[in-house]
């Protein structure tokens, strides 16, 4: 899960932090800030990327919806359908969780061939299990025809990824470097890319820098995670 950096409130041209009337108007400042990408299972998309709320607006079983929740820019993130359905209402203590805009969610969550989604051992492994539940990334379909198909997308990704790796030592040159790059940022998956070319520091410099919002405090001088100041990872 990439680690992001959400920003401060966003402000108006006299400096005043803008007041949002309905959540929807933060979806733009949140896409110039972060990509078109779900916050969480990273898929590249345009239209049906929705404001989530990391906290429910309306917990499951309230009467009516918490407007400092519903309208507070620090309760932001983007979602995709299937992670924000999945995730829903449920009414959660966010300190037992892993979150892409508080912790190195890259260094606590591990991918793998298949679009296999685990957790890293020894790194905040309760928290970091709680949000892969939560979302729902821990899922497998057991046919294609199923409706939640991240972990099928998540697959199609690391092939292609690895597909890349293959052309670009048998073509080592800057312009097959850029084609990957723009696949990266076409399709998203961003961290399928990063543990595929974990040993390609000139790669791991692009990756960070292809995408909007990448928190790259996350990392260190040759672009391997490390624990996020203030987070829990």
């Amino acid at each position: 899960m990439r680690p992001v950096e959400r920003g401060i409130w966003p402000q108006d041209e006299d400096g005043i932090d803008i007041k949002f009337s309905e959540y929807t108007q933060a979806r733009r400042e949140l896409i110039a800030r972060l990509g078109e990408y779900c916050s969480y299972c990273e898929m590249r998309l345009g239209a049906s990327l929705a404001v989530e709320h990391v906290q429910p607006k309306k917990p499951f079983g309230a009467a009516d919806v918490n407007e400092e929740r519903a309208l507070s820019w620090n309760n932001f993130l983007l979602a995709c359908t299937n992670c924000n359905s999945t995730k829903g209402n449920t009414d959660i203590n966010i300190y037992d969780y892993l979150w892409p805009d508080q912790d190195n969610t890259f260094r606590a969550i591990r991918y793998a061939e298949g679009g296999l989604v685990s957790v890293v051992p020894g790194v905040a492994e309760i928290h970091a299990k709680k949000i892969i539940e939560l979302i729902g990334l821990n899922r497998t379909p057991d046919t294609p025809e199923a409706s939640d198909r991240r972990w099928l997308n998540r697959r199609e990704a690391w092939e292609m990824a690895i597909r890349a790796k293959d052309r670009l030592m048998c073509c080592n040159v800057d312009a097959m470097r850029e084609q990957i790059i723009e696949l990266v940022v076409a399709k998203g998956f961003w961290s399928i890319w990063m543990t595929v070319f974990k040993d390609d520091i000139d790669m791991l410099q692009r990756l960070m820098n292809a995408l909007p919002g990448t928190s790259k405090t996350c990392f260190d001088a040759t672009h391997q995670p490390i624990a996020r100041s203030g987070g829990q990872c």
